[in-house]
C-alpha cells in the first residue's frame, strides 16, 4: 500500500513538473469552423466525398503558374518540390520516377492530396474550382486527360490512371481492409 501510494504521488510529482516546464511560445491560434469543415473532407478512391466544383486544365494553368510552378516547375518537371509530370515507364527500374502519370492509381487521390498539402506554404487554402483546375492541368501535361476536359465529382473518378493496376492487394492476413487496394 505504501508503495502504491509513493508510485502515485512520484507519479504527480512528475506530472507536475513536465506541466511546470512546457514552454509557452505565443503562437497558433484556435482552428475555426469553416477549417475544420475543410479538412473535413474525405474522399475515396471511387471519389465518394469530392464536393461540388469543377476546373479544366486551360483554366488551371493560371492557378498552377501562380501556386504551383515555383515548386514544381513550370510544366511540372520538378524544382524544389517534386517533379509531376513523366517518369512512364521508370517504375521497374533501378531509378523509379515516381509523378501523378508514372505512379498515383486514381485521380481522386491526386484531387486530395491537392486539396489538403497544396499549396506547401498554405495548404488547404485553394478553393474547390482551384482543386479541380490544378488537377486537370497537372492531368493533362501527362497526357491522361483533353486540355477542355471538364473535370468534377463526377467526371473525376471516371479517369483511368496509367498505374490504376500497378497496385496490388496486400495477401498477409493481419493487414485487412487497409492494406488492399480500394475500387
Amino acid at each position: 500500500m505504501k508503495t502504491l501510494r509513493t508510485a502515485v504521488a512520484l507519479g504527480l510529482w512528475t506530472a507536475g513538473l513536465v506541466a511546470a516546464q512546457a514552454p509557452k511560445y505565443g503562437v497558433g491560434r484556435a482552428v475555426s469552423a469553416a477549417e475544420i469543415g475543410n479538412y473535413g473532407i474525405m474522399v475515396g478512391a471511387d471519389g465518394k466525398g469530392l464536393p461540388e466544383g469543377s476546373g479544366t486544365a486551360v483554366e488551371g494553368k493560371a492557378v498552377y503558374a501562380a501556386k504551383c510552378g515555383n515548386c514544381h516547375g513550370a510544366k511540372g518537371e520538378g524544382g524544389i518540390g517534386t517533379a509531376l509530370v513523366g517518369g512512364k515507364g521508370t517504375l521497374a527500374t533501378a531509378k523509379p520516377l515516381k509523378t501523378v502519370g508514372s505512379y498515383w492509381p486514381y485521380a481522386t487521390t491526386v484531387w486530395d492530396y491537392v486539396h489538403r498539402a497544396m499549396p506547401f506554404d498554405r495548404a488547404g487554402t485553394l478553393k474547390y474550382d482551384e482543386v479541380y483546375s490544378v488537377v486537370a492541368y497537372v492531368l493533362f501535361l501527362n497526357g491522361i486527360v483533353e486540355e477542355k476536359q471538364v473535370m468534377n465529382a463526377s467526371t473525376l473518378p471516371k479517369v483511368r490512371m496509367p498505374n490504376r493496376d500497378g497496385f496490388v492487394p496486400d495477401p498477409r492476413p493481419d493487414v485487412g481492409r487497409m492494406g488492399k487496394a480500394r475500387e
